[in-house]
């Protein structure tokens, strides 16, 4: 089937990254593939990770079908073009749909891109894991491909105001060399596996990164940085999940 909306999407969010005069540092490109079913599981630190990520595939003539909550497929800008790229929604109270979906895509050869850690981090540290990544690749018997990138979350996160103005902001991406995830392998250390790999990219890249991180909200404690660190986060974190659900309840008994 024809691909009407992920070529010119892709394109305008290239001709984006020119307009934000963004300066990338890519590595290990190579290894996604160029033909084939596989599982791209990367680190997450803004709302643009998944056009970011998806960028380096697009002249390979390979698409990205990011797993995203159901809530970006409800609005009704977004919704239509995620439908259209063929994302995969995700219902938090019916994950085994998306689940289903997204192995069937695997299986018929799709690349799958999914942040393992649900939600941003933080701390820009990664995270525990979710199992979701682990499961797919492992059930669809297709390799999983450990993604790290930094400096997204200089433009667009949650909790900073969007900086939107021509920065040269330097964004490095990381893929890491392919790997399959046995039938049988126990899922918690596959978890732990990945996260390592993942996180290694992220301090390889950042090792590299011409900006410093010293004093700056963007940069992880380790760096220098002021951000959380991840135990501070977690409790942040909770303390955000438990206002949302109490805001919930609220408008449910006000009706």
């Amino acid at each position: 089937m024809a691909e009407l909306v992920y070529p010119p999407v892709a394109a305008g969010f290239k001709t984006a990254w020119k307009v934000l005069g963004l300066r990338f540092t890519i590595i290990g490109d190579e290894h996604i593939p160029t033909v084939g079913g596989a599982v791209l599981a990367s680190n997450h630190i803004s709302y643009l990770d998944f056009a970011l990520i998806g960028t380096p595939a697009a002249p390979k003539k390979r698409f990205i079908r990011f797993m995203a909550k159901k809530e970006i497929f409800d609005n009704a800008l977004a919704g239509p073009l995620m439908r259209g790229m063929k994302h995969i929604s995700v219902d938090r109270e019916k994950g085994s749909t998306s689940l289903v979906a997204a192995m069937r895509a695997l299986r018929a050869g799709e690349l799958i891109g999914i942040f393992p850690e649900a939600t941003i981090s933080l701390s820009w540290e990664v995270k525990e894991l979710k199992s979701g990544a682990v499961r797919l690749a492992q059930g669809a018997g297709v390799p999983i491909i450990p993604v790290a990138l930094w400096g997204s979350h200089r433009i667009l996160t949650k909790g900073h105001k969007p900086n939107l103005r021509r920065k040269n902001i330097p964004i490095s991406i990381a893929y890491g060399e392919p790997y399959m995830i046995e039938k049988g392998a126990d899922i918690e250390l596959e978890e732990e596996k990945l996260r390592t790999q993942i996180a290694g990219l992220l301090h390889k890249i950042q090792e590299g990164y011409p900006d410093s991180p010293a004093g700056q909200w963007w940069g992880p404690k380790r760096l220098g940085g002021t951000a959380l660190t991840l135990e501070e986060a977690a409790i942040e974190n909770a303390r955000r999940k438990a206002a949302r659900l109490a805001k919930k309840n609220e408008k449910k008994e006000g009706k």
